[in-house]
């Protein structure tokens, strides 16, 4: 839908500005000249009928600059990006499962997906530096100034109404938001590829691992035998002798 809204606004335009030439002999004068032009923008292309103020005569004029190159890229990016998502559309809806069979699929998803946020961010910047120059060139005060006529004192030129440009600044705004659309379902799609879901397996089987480590580890420093007494696995190779003081008695404790 966004894609659609880019495309529509930038290639479905079309703009007018009228100048006005004032001449001495006002029989030659030309009070509104109108200058339409559109997508894809080669103004150097669009003519117009001036009045040169000599004689009854005419003079053929025309614009300058040619911008169809990045006018064209935007409305080539829109279009291709809006037919992708139609068909990914169609593939997740009908298809996930064959989706998600092959991992070259969701890889393959993924560079595409990178591609095209890239591309809307390239020709959305470049239309945008485009329409600026548009403006520039299509700006009456600009246009009288091509005209031969104006150029002499006694003459007088005058702007009646310039172009409007709501529509091409929407179409730069729906193109900036198509990158960042674009820009956020790359995690999505990344959420789909074996190197996120490798990711998340290691990740998970790091805990099970300690855990079984110290499952393994059994305490074996002493132990209680049936008999209720407790013997220890270590030994001291000299026994100690206990006498008591005044008697012949010994006791000997060997551990």
């Amino acid at each position: 839908l966004f894609a659609i809204f880019a495309f529509a606004t930038c290639g479905g335009y079309s703009g007018q500005l009228r100048v006005s030439v004032d001449c001495m002999e006002k029989a030659s004068s030309n009070l509104s000249i109108g200058i339409d032009f559109g997508y894809p923008f080669r103004l150097h292309q669009v003519a117009f009928e001036a009045p040169m103020c000599e004689a009854m005569r005419r003079e053929r004029v025309f614009l300058s600059g040619d911008y169809s190159s990045s006018a064209e890229f935007f409305v080539t990016i829109a279009v291709f990006s809006f037919l992708y998502s139609l068909v990914a559309t169609v593939v997740y809806i009908f298809y996930l499962n064959k989706y998600r069979e092959n991992s070259q699929r969701p890889l393959i998803d993924f560079v595409v997906t990178v591609v095209f946020s890239f591309m809307w961010l390239v020709s959305s910047s470049a239309w945008a530096k485009a329409l600026s120059d548009v403006k520039v060139a299509t700006d009456p005060d600009e246009v009288q100034l091509l005209i031969p006529a104006c150029k002499d004192p006694t003459n007088k030129c005058g702007s009646v109404h310039g172009p409007r440009w709501s529509g091409l600044n929407t179409s730069v705004v729906f193109g900036f938001l198509n990158f960042v659309l674009w820009a956020g379902n790359i995690w999505f799609v990344f959420k789909e590829t074996s190197w996120h879901k490798g990711g998340s397996r290691l990740a998970g089987s790091a805990p099970d691992k300690q855990a079984g480590t110290f499952d393994q580890q059994p305490y074996n420093q002493g132990s209680f035998d049936h008999s209720g007494s407790y013997s220890t696995q270590g030994s001291f190779d000299q026994p100690s002798e206990y006498s008591q003081v005044g008697g012949p008695t010994s006791y000997s404790n060997q551990m």
